[in-house]
């Protein structure tokens, strides 16, 4: 028999290192400091775009050094993190100012980040993010 699910964690130290993570990334993206944004990302991390396109973390770098994608500033809403054991999920919505090749495509959005402990760290290995209308 399979084990029952583990409740998620209420540790306010793990709930805060996952939130720490999420505001880490925002303000690498801001930066544009890839070393940041390459040390939060899983090395198999992926993602699709609306358009159906996959994204790994590969992508990232060129579409921040080329400034094809231009994230000015961002405000998270409440976030809410659930821990089970090494693997986490933060979801909030968030508000952005950023443009892709110069065209603006700022607004609000709602966003969900699979994260994994490894190596003693957390990593996003994964990501979803939808256009509130």
């Amino acid at each position: 028999m399979a084990d029952s699910p583990k409740a998620s964690s209420k540790d306010p130290a793990l709930i805060d290192a996952i939130k720490q993570v999420e505001q880490d990334m925002g303000d690498a993206m801001v930066a544009g400091d890839i070393n940041k944004l390459s040390q939060l990302y899983a090395d198999d991390f992926a993602t699709i775009e609306s358009s159906g396109k996959i994204i790994t973390k590969k992508d990232l770098p060129s579409d921040f050094q080329s400034f094809h994608d231009r994230l000015e500033w961002f405000e998270n809403g409440p976030m809410d993190v659930q821990v089970f054991g090494n693997v986490a999920m933060a979801q909030a919505s968030v508000k952005e100012k950023r443009s892709l090749k110069g065209k603006d495509t700022s607004g609000e959005f709602a966003w969900m980040d699979l994260l994994e402990k490894r190596a003693g760290k957390w990593v996003i290995v994964r990501t979803l993010s939808t256009r509130m209308k």
